[in-house]
């Protein structure tokens, strides 16, 4: 309902435009016919100079244009389109919400069809309701141009920032990004902004003007799994080569896991409550990006588990 608000202040907008143009044409109009007089002569100096520009501009009148039935008519088809453009997006989420293959394939192109059926309704509103000759389509234009230019600075950064997002295409609906401190599944790009879920369900609105200026990571760029990084600190004492094979083995007997691609742990040094430690990393693969969380903690809670069942770690030796 927000975006229709925002298609019909700023189809107003241009409407408070159109008249402001008209004002002006009649002002000028006025001023031509004023005579300056000096003394027994007439000087129609501003006269000739208006006159001389619009002979050269051939400026068109605007006033056939705009009407109320043409604005009547334009306003049902913003309706038409505010519904279609929901209804077709609607359709394709849910049918890629039926498997994770389609899930990320058909959200991406929800961008592409919004900004598509746009520019279609606006093509038919345009050439085929105002039906506006060229002469005041510039004008016009170039008018509205300068005045949301000044007056909406960040939204039009905003609304570029969306066209470079969606041509370069660092990321699409479904994949997980991390910007900054965020990090989470896109679940929608809009021209304005990219909205993400993060590990604890919150919505973050991200401006496209911003995500111009910063790096994104993508974890999975397009595809349905992607790595999990699980980290366990573990005394610097232990045999890693049996720590290494019992990781291996948990991380291959979960539901979550993507056996197509491999499975690592790596050991490094690190120092933990002024102690020289070991932390352990296991690196797995989860075939739906939506269970990383889920699959992430059940890697750690099952190493620790089978570390202590075969007596490895101890509540003495622990970290």
């Amino acid at each position: 309902m927000k975006k229709l608000i925002s298609i019909l202040l700023f189809t107003g907008s241009l409407f408070i435009c159109t008249q402001t143009l008209l004002s002006q044409n009649q002002i000028a109009n006025s001023i031509a016919k004023t005579e300056v007089i000096k003394g027994d002569s007439v000087v129609s100096s501003t006269d000739d100079v208006i006159k001389s520009i619009g002979e050269k501009l051939d400026a068109p009148d605007v006033s056939n244009i705009i009407s109320f039935s043409k604005i009547f008519w334009a306003l049902v088809f913003i309706l038409i389109g505010y519904f279609i453009v929901r209804f077709l997006t609607r359709t394709i989420e849910i049918w890629s919400e039926k498997s994770p293959d389609r899930r990320v394939k058909g959200k991406a192109i929800v961008p592409v069809v919004k900004i598509i059926c746009w520019m279609i309704i606006s093509y038919i509103i345009v050439k085929g309701i105002f039906n506006p000759p060229l002469g005041s389509l510039i004008a016009f234009g170039a008018s509205v141009g300068v005045a949301v230019g000044f007056a909406a600075q960040d939204i039009l950064k905003n609304i570029f920032g969306g066209f470079v997002i969606i041509i370069d295409r660092p990321f699409k609906i479904g994949d997980k990004i991390e910007v900054g401190s965020t990090y989470g599944e896109v679940l929608d790009m809009s021209l304005r902004s990219t909205r993400v879920q993060t590990a604890d369900d919150s919505i973050v609105t991200l401006p496209n003007g911003e995500l111009m200026n910063q790096s994104i990571s993508n974890s999975n760029s397009g595809e349905t799994n992607c790595q999990v990084v699980a980290e366990i600190y573990l005394p610097i004492t232990i045999d890693t080569h049996q720590v290494r094979k019992i990781a291996i083995e948990v991380a291959k007997i979960s539901n979550y896991v993507y056996l197509a691609k491999p499975i690592a742990v790596i050991f490094v040094n690190d120092i933990k409550y002024d102690k020289l430690c070991y932390k352990m990393r296991l690196k797995a693969y989860v075939m739906d990006i939506r269970f990383e969380f889920a699959f992430k903690s059940e890697l750690t809670e099952n190493v620790i588990k089978e570390l202590l069942d075969c007596e490895i770690l101890s509540s003495e030796n622990s970290i």
